[in-house]
């Protein structure tokens, strides 16, 4: 089997399995009425968290192949990147439906007061851009290099959603800064190479 099969045929339902197991436990809870005393709170929780931990999967597709140069992990990073937005809408959705049931002034307050919230929601909102315009089909009626800037803004979303993870946990917890150093990791290996690229060009310059 070439690798190309190899990763068709068993890395991608690998994948396929593993970001969607987080799901089929909170059903199998659901159904076994094993949510704790505050249902709501812990599947917005859940989902967040969940969402948190694939987007920073996506995140560490491109740091991976940098490291180890393996070229083909680029293969998985919009597939990870899709199933983060998943569960970043389960995440919104929770909030919408079993927190405040429809309530649209109410979501509307919270976004305007709540600063968490409100980073939460702009990083929804990236999100959304990203996941309209991944497919192939969209490089070509954006350009290239439009594409890879608007696709940039993935990192954005992550900060604004470290710091959304972090707001929500109020008081100092360990969890939350362990999440925001990872991310800061995952960008400072990104980064590096853009920056020393761009500090070439000067000095040819």
């Amino acid at each position: 089997m070439t690798p190309n099969n190899r990763i068709r045929w068993i890395a991608k339902p690998a994948v396929w399995v593993l970001c969607l197991a987080p799901l089929g436990v909170l059903v199998w809870r659901i159904v076994n009425q094993d949510l704790t005393a505050n249902p709501a709170e812990f599947m917005n929780r859940y989902l967040g968290e969940w969402a948190l931990r694939i987007l920073w999967l996506a995140l560490a597709v491109t740091p991976l192949r940098i490291i180890t140069s393996w070229n083909q992990a680029i293969r998985f990073r919009r597939l990870l990147g899709l199933f983060a937005f998943f569960y970043v809408t389960l995440h919104v959705s929770s909030y919408v439906v079993a927190d405040q049931c429809f309530d649209w002034l109410a979501i509307w307050n919270d976004i305007i007061k709540r600063t968490y919230i409100t980073l939460g929601m702009g990083a929804l909102v990236i999100l959304v851009a990203l996941a309209l315009t991944s497919w192939g089909a969209m490089v070509k009626r954006l350009g290239g290099k439009n594409w890879i800037r608007l696709h940039r803004g993935v990192y954005i979303a992550g900060v604004c959603a470290a710091i959304h993870f972090i707001m929500m946990r109020k008081g100092f917890q360990i969890e939350p800064l362990i999440y925001a150093g990872i991310l800061a990791a995952l960008l400072a290996t990104r980064l590096g190479p853009i920056l020393k690229k761009r500090q070439a060009q000067k000095l040819r310059t």
